[in-house]
């Protein structure tokens, strides 16, 4: 599968955005061609390439898995250009993908596709998620490491904590009394 975690269109602006920061009224997003960074607010209308999908006979196909599957058409290559004739297109698409729903998938929903596919592939942000999982176990067994040492260095604390206190005396949870009777 492709990874799409944190790419995002915005209606309204042409390309991709990848999601940098939050900020009180949105998100920081940067433009995955020129690397400009600009707040993207409520207002505008987000939408994560991780959540969308496509009609097909059976169930919706995610855009990750049509990736997938044009990225080994292509052999990680550039896929069919997003401005070729509609005949093309639809050829090229059903390729891809052949059990498309014809009535409810339009030309323009290919050509945006292909369009996005491009300019992953182009700007190298085009992933496969198991190399990000590799990464990411190594950072869990590292942040698990981490946490067993802070946890044993409490622990220890702990110990020495209870030595200083001198055997008969009772200690306080911060109890205070107020002499009020």
């Amino acid at each position: 599968m492709i990874d799409l975690h944190g790419i995002i269109s915005i209606s309204g602006l042409p390309g991709l955005y990848k999601v940098v920061a939050q900020s009180k009224n949105g998100v920081i997003v940067e433009s995955l061609t020129d690397k400009k960074r600009f707040p993207a607010f409520a207002s505008h209308k987000i939408s994560s390439l991780e959540e969308i999908s496509m009609f097909t006979s059976g169930e919706d196909k995610p855009l990750k898995e049509i990736m997938k599957a044009i990225f080994d058409k292509e052999n990680g290559g550039p896929c069919i250009d997003h401005k070729k004739d509609d005949k093309e297109v639809i050829a090229y698409f059903e390729s891809v993908l052949p059990d498309y729903d014809k009535e409810r998938v339009y030309v323009s929903n290919m050509k945006k596709l292909f369009g996005w596919y491009n300019q992953l592939q182009s700007t190298g942000n085009l992933k496969m998620e198991e190399d990000k999982t590799v990464e990411e176990k190594e950072k869990t067994t590292k942040l698990k490491e981490a946490k067993n040492t802070n946890i044993a260095e409490l622990k220890k604390r702990e110990k020495t904590k209870g030595a200083k206190v001198q055997a008969g005396v009772t200690k306080t949870a911060g109890v205070r009394k107020a002499g009020l009777a």
